[in-house]
């Protein structure tokens, strides 16, 4: 028996179909996947009905944060470790090997995972996504809303994996931009709520309109997604518009 068998998977899906067969034909290995689906009208539900080693739960939408939450308390993981995964995250084969062989020592909370950001179906050089805990005890973790990021509050130290996952969203543009729009929204009244007190310099720097240009810079020229040719030259503009659409929601604000 391997520490696989101490782990178990837990998904959040909405609309998903086109990531849906390489993300979970990825979770073979789990004997329980836990899915928390926001109701879904497309395909999600009769391709995740194939996999017999899913259980599918739907729950109305409120926030990421409530979603995890349900999933980690209320659908009945039996393992003392969960794996946290968007449905656009693919466990590397590497990654899969790695958690095979773990073996945690009392006390640690978690592990973090980086990224390899996937565009137009290519691997990046690399990206502004940043690495984050993934896989962690579940008793020691519970997620709070944070703008239209969900955080982990997790207790106890946390290490490294050494190899990644995979960031490879499939679904097309016109489903990005509407999120994007939505997260900016999200994000424009957490930095509106914060307005009475300090405010980070990040936060202030995306009210002057230059972040578009600084992100796009960054992913071409520090991240070296430049060298990635029109997969690279396509991340760097969607996270300009991402900054963009951010800017404009607070000059409506501010």
């Amino acid at each position: 028996m391997t520490f696989l068998s101490h782990i178990t998977p837990l998904v959040l899906t909405w609309n998903e179909e086109p990531n849906i067969e390489r993300v979970f034909d990825g979770l073979a290995w789990a004997s329980d996947v836990v899915v928390v689906d926001s109701g879904s009208t497309d395909q999600t539900l009769p391709l995740l009905a194939k996999y017999r080693n899913v259980r599918v739960f739907t729950r109305p939408f409120a926030s990421h944060a409530e979603q995890w939450n349900y999933a980690l308390t209320q659908t009945a993981v039996s393992t003392e470790w969960v794996l946290s995964l968007d449905a656009d995250y693919v466990v590397s084969d590497s990654l899969r090997g790695e958690m095979e062989a773990l073996a945690p020592p009392a006390g640690l909370g978690g592990y973090v995972a980086r990224f390899v950001y996937w565009v137009l179906s290519r691997p990046l050089r690399g990206s502004l996504y940043p690495p984050k805990v993934v896989l962690f005890r579940k008793s020691c973790g519970r997620f709070v809303q944070d703008g239209h990021t969900q955080r982990l509050h997790l207790k106890g130290p946390t290490d490294e994996l050494r190899n990644p996952i995979f960031h490879d969203d499939r679904k097309d543009l016109a489903r990005w931009l509407r999120s994007q729009e939505a997260y900016a929204e999200l994000e424009a009244l957490r930095i509106a709520r914060a307005d009475s007190g300090p405010i980070a310099w990040r936060d202030r720097l995306r009210r002057t309109g230059v972040t578009p240009v600084l992100a796009a810079a960054y992913a071409l020229f520090v991240k070296r997604c430049a060298l990635d040719g029109r997969a690279g030259l396509y991340y760097a503009t969607q996270r300009a518009i991402a900054e963009a659409l951010l800017t404009m929601k607070l000059w409506d604000r501010f």
